[in-house]
């Protein structure tokens, strides 16, 4: 009898150890620690974008989209998806935008 305890103490103790680190991960809930990637997407039809220059979010939405438009003409600039454009015309929008805020 004293080895079947034994083995019935060993196979809970096997189980527990095998199952803690499933119950931990099932348990743990995603964090905003500010280390997103700078094209994390929210939802289908908005994507959240980092500023780097301004440390900030913003959220591309229509109304940015709109904005961005806005900055192509004022630029004379023909128009290429924000995500194509390289690190520093990002640069110069995300500038031109700050100075340009809405004032709801």
């Amino acid at each position: 009898m004293k080895s079947g305890s034994r083995y019935l103490i060993s196979s809970f103790v096997l189980t527990a150890a095998l199952a803690e680190p499933a119950a931990i991960r099932v348990a743990a809930t995603p964090q905003d620690n500010g280390h997103q990637d700078d094209n994390h997407h929210d939802d289908k039809d908005n994507k959240r974008i980092y500023d780097k220059s301004h440390n900030d979010y913003h959220n591309w939405d229509s109304d940015e989209d709109r904005r961005y438009h806005e900055y192509l003409s004022e630029k004379h600039r023909d128009y290429r998806p924000f995500n194509e454009l390289n690190a520093k015309d990002q640069r110069d929008y995300w500038n031109w935008r700050h100075s340009h805020e809405d004032h709801h």
